[in-house]
């Protein structure tokens, strides 16, 4: 099993646009950048687990656990004219953009924000508090995911 963080703005597909979803399920569409279309595509596997992460907010920060529950397949919504996500260059025979499914695990006990996650020092090495890093989908260590659900409830409430 491998760990990730997967950004989402809150305004556009947050943790409760998940949480309303049929089972909790929903597909994470409208990647456009290909080292994370090669994760998605290549690396993540049912079963991995990822947080949700808010991005682009007031307050961005990690406000839950997801699951992934299944293989990369061609994301639909780059053939589709009427979609704000339509890319076309993509071609159903030779797809250029892949999603995955996910389903939500649990919200967190609290966002945990991104100043707190730049203060730990256990996750210095971590793409998201590094300076110029906008992937929208990144790896965790399971150290890494261990020191932030150690967070959960050791932070300011």
């Amino acid at each position: 099993m491998r760990y990730w963080l997967m950004k989402s703005e809150p305004d556009v597909y947050g943790i409760e646009h998940l949480a309303a979803e049929p089972d909790q399920t929903d597909h994470w569409d409208g990647v456009r950048n290909y080292q994370v279309r090669n994760m998605m595509r290549d690396e993540m596997r049912p079963g991995d687990l990822a947080f949700f992460y808010h991005s682009n907010t007031k307050v961005p920060g990690i406000a839950g656990i997801i699951e992934i529950v299944s293989e990369g397949y061609p994301d639909h919504t780059a053939f589709d004219p009427e979609s704000k996500y339509y890319d076309p260059k993509s071609d159903p025979e030779n797809p250029r953009w892949y999603m995955v499914d996910v389903r939500l695990v649990r919200r967190l006990q609290r966002l945990i924000p991104l100043p707190e996650l730049k203060a730990n020092p256990a996750l210095a090495d971590m793409p998201l508090v590094r300076k110029g890093n906008r992937l929208s989908v990144m790896p965790v260590t399971p150290e890494q995911w261990a020191a932030i659900l150690a967070m959960e409830t050791s932070g300011e409430q």
